[in-house]
């Protein structure tokens, strides 16, 4: 059973330093490019899908928070007010009330709705330091998030869209669904007294979900709302929610959110939360533990290894080197002065490919290199061009395992 917080400290992914503080990591090189890659991933995916992005403050005032009801309901999760000059400033707990204030800036018509709002943000959750570790419970958070503001018309078929969205990405990724979880609320006052919002977001939801089995669990809700959680899990069989879907009737009217209808009047926007891969900190922990380290193509830290025999190859091993950085690929040149090449094979042992170029390669016509997969497989012998072209199409298709 892998465990990310020691591979990700081995593969030099990710640490932590006591003087930056507990669940505070911060991403090394090599887990900065997977980071990279996977925010780029997503914002390409929301793009097609209709969504447009946008970037807001990490801060805001007490007061934002006490509208939205964060603070009445979530302040034991956030971090204390700052004072600044005669006001108190936060760090926020969640992106969802800065897109309100965003939707509220501009006025609106039907004919604009669905709009959809996305960003890859910050946000910070004052979490206790007995929960935390690695990757999966941190205290800066970087969130992969959205919100859809729709008539209520539409709002169960862009909480379904949403859904697909998610299962495109898993598919990518190679996650796999444990399974599909209404979430709804429980006892307590965490939750908004409000019957009626609950009753109606809770019937939207059942009925994106109606061709999927799921389980209802109470006590697991948003204060705001019930939500669809996507669980995942670890090799231990422990479950925890990567993406959810939310239906949100009540920031709309904490906030007085409103769109002018085909009658000219004022009318109250759904506001649907959705979130397709989380934090993106619980994303990369999961993939880690699930891959062993030995990423997809299209996600791995280094995508080709170019090994040479000897010095006689590293001026034709330079060239495949540029041709790969040229076509967009993470490649790297492992020379003879690391080590035997039985040494270099297994250090890149986690690269999707490596291509080996020896004396006979490097006297053959056609620019030769013999191939190794890390699968095992060895295609023979092809051109370095070949090469790079196969491995570029297969990263741009997001396929899940190596392949030529």
């Amino acid at each position: 059973m892998h465990d990310h917080r020691r591979l990700g400290r081995e593969l030099d992914l990710f640490d932590t330093d006591p003087l930056m503080g507990a669940g505070l990591p911060y991403w090394l090189p090599d887990g900065a490019v997977v980071r990279h890659v996977l925010e780029e991933y997503v914002r390409e995916a929301e793009r097609a899908a209709g969504y447009r992005h946008v970037y807001s403050p990490v801060l805001g005032k007490r007061e934002l928070y006490e509208i939205s009801g964060h603070w009445a309901h979530y302040s034991d999760d956030m971090f204390p007010p700052m004072k600044l000059g005669g006001e108190e400033v936060v760090l926020r707990p969640s992106l969802c009330p800065h897109h309100a204030l965003i939707y509220r800036s501009r006025s609106h018509s039907y004919r604009e709705l669905p709009l959809r709002m996305a960003e890859l943000g910050g946000m910070y959750r004052s979490e206790l330091s007995g929960v935390l570790g690695g990757l999966t419970r941190v205290r800066s958070i970087q969130l992969n998030d959205a919100h859809i503001f729709c008539t209520l018309e539409q709002a169960a078929e862009e909480a379904r869209a949403a859904l697909s969205l998610i299962s495109r990405a898993y598919d990518d990724l190679g996650i796999r669904t444990a399974r599909y979880r209404l979430s709804l609320p429980g006892d307590g006052g965490k939750y908004v007294a409000d019957p009626e919002l609950w009753r109606r977001a809770t019937a939207l939801l059942e009925d994106v979900l109606k061709d999927i089995e799921y389980d209802a669990v109470e006590g697991e809700a948003a204060f705001y709302g019930p939500k669809i959680d996507v669980q995942i899990a670890d090799a231990a069989g422990r479950e925890s929610t990567l993406s959810t879907v939310q239906i949100d009737f009540h920031q709309p009217e904490r906030f007085d959110l409103h769109y002018i209808g085909p009658d000219g009047a004022k009318h109250r926007p759904v506001m649907v939360h959705r979130s397709i891969i989380g934090s993106v900190e619980r994303a990369v922990a999961h993939l880690i533990e699930q891959h062993g380290g030995a990423f997809p193509a299209w996600l791995a830290p280094v995508q080709l290894a170019i090994l040479p025999v000897s010095e006689e190859q590293v001026e034709q091993a330079e060239k495949l080197l540029r041709r790969a950085l040229d076509q967009g690929l993470r490649a790297e040149l492992a020379g003879p002065e690391l080590g035997t090449l039985g040494a270099r094979v297994r250090a890149a042992r986690l690269v999707p490919y490596q291509a080996v170029i020896g004396e006979r390669e490097a006297k053959a016509e056609g620019d030769l290199v013999a191939v190794r997969l890390r699968n095992g497989r060895r295609p023979g012998p092809m051109s370095g061009a070949e090469l790079v072209a196969r491995i570029a199409q297969h990263v741009a298709a997001h396929g899940p395992d190596e392949y030529l």
